[in-house]
């Protein structure tokens, strides 16, 4: 898995921006296209996905329940 994305979640991070979550979102996708910038007849594809992305991880981290924090 990309070792550059960050675990986004209390407590490992307690202060977490859309910059974080869409820069994590991006690194997944750049790992499972295997583009780091796609191609112009792909670059549609390849930024509605880390959009799509983004708005699904905001909506995870913001439903988690941790144990133990207030």
């Amino acid at each position: 898995m990309c070792r550059s994305i960050k675990t986004l979640r209390p407590p490992f991070t307690e202060d977490v921006t859309e910059d974080d979550v869409r820069a994590a979102a991006l690194q997944f996708v750049r790992k499972i296209s295997g583009f780091r910038a796609p191609a112009k007849h792909n670059a549609e594809a390849f930024d509605r996905a880390v959009e799509e992305i983004t708005r699904v991880s905001e909506e995870l981290l913001s439903a988690l329940e941790v144990r133990g924090s207030r």
